[in-house]
C-alpha cells in the first residue's frame, strides 16, 4: 500500500504528531456543486478546520494513487476536470488499477480515511435508500459502508431526495448508531427537522466523542452517523424543498435518468428550481458539519 496510498506533507506532519485529523470527501468537488463554488468551499473548509485546531484531510484518487491530503492545484483540478470518476468501494480498484483520477464518494472516503487512520469525516449529507428502492432496489453503497467501518461521519443527515425513513430502517438493522447532535429529529439536509427521530441526541462534542470510543472498545465494529442540522439562518423550509424535490424526482423519472447519474441531475434541478438556495444551504451546511467534526476529532484525539 506504500506506493499507492500518498500522504501530503501537512497531513503526515500532523500523523506524526498525533494532531486531530479530520477526513473530506471530494465528489461534492467534481459531482455536487458547480465551478468555481465547489473549489472555494472546499478551501474555505479546509481552513476553517485548521482555524478549529484540526488538520484537513481531503481525500481523492489522482493517477491511481489515494491522495490523502490535496493541494490547492489538486483541488482545482478536481472542480475543472470531467475526466474524474465517482470512486465507492465497487469502483476504488478499477480506478487505482488503471490509475485514473477518482473522487470518492461517502463510502469511497470512509474506506480510505480507514485506511489512514483517521477516524472522523465531515460530509454534507450520506446517501441512503432512494424513493421508489421497492421496485428498483436503488440504495446507496454509504450504507452497507457505514455497518462495517470504523468511521464516525458528521453530516446533515441523509439527503432530501431520499426515502429517509427507509434509509434508517436500514441503518437500524445493521446495527449503525445516528446521533443527534443537540436535535431529536433526524435533519433533512436543506431542512432542520424531518418526521423522523434520531436514535439519541447528544448535545456536545465531547459526548458524541465518548459515545463512539465506547463502541469501538466494545468491539463493535462500523460507522457512526452523527447529524448536525444546517444552521437556522441558512435552512429552506420542510414544505418548501420537499414540493421542488418532487418536480426534480418527476423530472428524473421522464428522462429515466437512472443510476450514479440520479443524485447529481437532481441536486442540480434543486439549484435551478430553488433559484440557487439549495446551493447557499449546502455550502452553509458544510461548513456547519466541518466544524464539529475538527471539535470531535479534537475530543477523540
Amino acid at each position: 500500500m506504500n506506493d499507492i496510498l500518498v500522504f501530503s506533507e501537512e497531513v503526515a506532519a500532523a500523523k506524526a504528531e498525533q494532531k486531530p485529523i479530520v477526513a473530506l470527501e471530494s465528489t461534492i468537488i467534481s459531482h455536487g456543486m458547480p465551478y468555481p463554488e465547489n473549489v472555494q468551499t472546499a478551501k474555505d473548509v479546509e481552513q476553517l478546520i485548521r482555524d478549529r485546531g484540526a488538520v484537513p484531510a481531503t481525500i481523492a484518487i489522482i493517477d491511481g494513487k489515494i491522495k490523502i491530503g490535496l493541494t490547492d492545484d489538486e483541488l482545482e483540478f478536481l472542480g475543472t476536470s470531467r475526466d474524474i470518476e465517482k470512486v465507492s468501494r465497487r469502483d476504488l480498484p478499477y480506478v487505482v488499477a488503471k490509475k485514473k483520477h477518482g473522487a470518492t464518494t461517502v463510502a469511497g472516503t470512509m474506506i480510505c480515511a480507514a485506511m489512514a487512520g483517521i477516524r472522523v469525516f465531515a460530509t454534507g449529507g450520506i446517501g441512503g435508500v432512494h424513493r421508489g428502492a421497492e421496485r428498483t432496489m436503488d440504495i446507496s453503497a454509504d450504507l452497507q459502508e457505514l455497518a462495517r467501518t470504523n468511521v464516525a461521519v458528521v453530516c446533515a443527515g441523509a439527503k432530501s431526495i431520499l426515502d429517509l425513513g427507509l434509509t434508517l430502517e436500514y441503518l437500524e438493522t445493521h446495527g449503525v448508531p445516528v446521533l443527534g447532535y443537540q436535535t431529536d429529529v433526524l435533519p433533512a439536509f436543506y431542512s432542520r427537522t424531518s418526521p423522523f427521530p434520531v436514535d439519541y441526541r447528544l448535545d456536545s462534542a465531547k459526548e458524541i466523542a465518548t459515545f463512539i470510543e465506547t463502541k469501538w472498545a466494545l468491539g463493535l465494529d462500523g460507522g457512526i452517523v452523527v447529524a448536525n442540522p444546517v444552521p437556522p439562518e441558512d435552512e429552506l423550509e420542510e414544505s418548501y424543498i420537499t414540493a421542488i424535490i418532487e418536480q426534480a424526482l418527476k423530472e428524473a423519472e421522464e428522462k429515466r435518468i437512472t443510476g450514479k447519474a440520479v443524485t447529481p441531475f437532481l441536486l442540480d434541478r434543486v439549484k435551478t428550481l430553488t433559484e440557487g438556495k439549495s446551493l447557499k444551504a449546502n455550502i452553509a451546511l458544510v461548513k456547519n458539519n466541518a466544524a464539529l467534526a475538527a471539535d470531535l476529532a479534537r475530543e477523540l484525539s
